[in-house]
C-alpha cells in the first residue's frame, strides 16, 4: 500500500480481514443490518381540540395579551358568545355579527350603544370576608344605577349591569343566600358570613347581573358615571328607559 494513504473498512468486511458478509440480492444490505433498520414512523393523529391558527396566530396572541386572558378563557368567552345566539355564525346578519363580538369595537352603532362600546377589561371582586369571589368583564368606565326603591335605599344598592356570560363566580356559591320579595324576580344574593351583597340578579335584567362597583378590587375602574332611576315607580321608570333592558344582552 502506498505510504500516506489510508483505507477505511467496515467492521466484519473482507477487506478488514473478517469473514465475508452475505448481502441481500435486492437491496445490497446485509440481513443483519436490514433487521436493525427502525420501522417507518407512523403519522401521529391530531390531538383532540388542537387548533392550527395559521395566519391568525399573531392576532390571537395580541388578543390574549391585550385582555390578559389565557387561551382557555378566551375560547370560553368566544364560544359562549356564539352559542348564546343559538344560530350558526353564517346565519347571522352583519349587524348581529358585530354585536356578537364579546369585546365591542369603538363606534359600533348597530348595538344602540354607539360610543359607549369600548374594549372590555376583567374586573375582580367579592364580599368583605373573602368567601365570595367573582370576575366580570365590563368597560373600565362604568355606568352605575342609583335606585331609590325600598330595598335599594335600605342597602344602598348602586350597581352596573352586565350580560350573564360576562360574569363568573370563582368561589363561594355554597356561602351565598338569597332574599326575594314582591314579584320575586330580583335575586338579592349575599354572603352568609359577612352579609355583603357584591352582585345580584336585577328585576329589570333577569338575564344578567347587577354588580356593586364598590365591591371591585382596585386598579381596573377608570370612571364611574352614576344615573339616578326612580325605583319608587319602577314599572314606569324601566318602561321609559331607552337602554337598561339592552345592558344584559350579549
Amino acid at each position: 500500500m502506498p505510504v500516506g494513504r489510508t483505507r477505511r473498512c467496515r467492521r466484519g468486511s473482507a477487506a478488514a480481514g473478517g469473514p465475508p458478509v452475505a448481502r441481500s440480492r435486492n437491496s445490497g444490505e446485509s440481513p443483519a443490518r436490514a433487521k436493525e433498520e427502525p420501522p417507518e414512523a407512523k403519522e401521529e393523529p391530531p390531538v383532540p381540540g388542537a387548533v392550527d391558527l395559521g395566519a391568525q396566530s399573531r392576532r390571537w396572541a395580541a388578543f390574549l395579551q391585550q385582555h390578559r386572558l389565557s387561551s382557555e378563557e378566551a375560547a370560553q368567552l368566544l364560544l359562549d358568545a356564539l352559542l348564546s345566539y343559538r344560530k350558526c355564525p353564517w346565519e347571522l346578519g352583519e349587524a348581529q355579527l358585530r354585536n356578537l363580538h364579546p369585546f365591542p369595537v369603538h363606534g359600533t352603532s348597530e348595538t344602540g350603544r354607539g360610543s359607549e362600546c369600548k374594549s372590555l377589561v376583567k374586573h375582580t371582586g367579592g364580599c368583605h370576608c373573602g368567601a365570595v369571589r367573582f370576575e366580570v368583564w365590563a368597560s373600565a368606565d362604568l355606568h352605575v344605577f342609583n335606585c331609590n326603591c325600598s330595598i335599594c335605599t335600605k342597602k344602598q344598592n348602586r350597581h352596573f349591569i352586565v350580560p350573564a356570560l360576562r360574569f363568573k363566580l370563582l368561589q363561594g356559591a355554597d356561602n351565598l343566600t338569597t332574599y326575594t320579595f314582591n314579584t320575586h324576580r330580583a335575586k338579592h344574593m349575599f354572603c352568609k358570613t359577612c352579609g355583603v351583597q357584591s352582585f345580584y340578579i336585577p328585576r329589570s335584567n333577569p338575564d344578567g347581573y347587577g354588580i356593586a362597583p364598590h365591591c371591585l378590587d382596585d386598579g381596573t375602574v377608570q370612571v364611574i358615571i352614576t344615573e339616578d332611576i326612580n325605583g319608587k315607580e319602577w314599572e314606569e321608570a324601566v318602561r321609559k328607559h331607552k337602554t337598561i333592558r339592552d345592558m344584559s344582552k350579549p
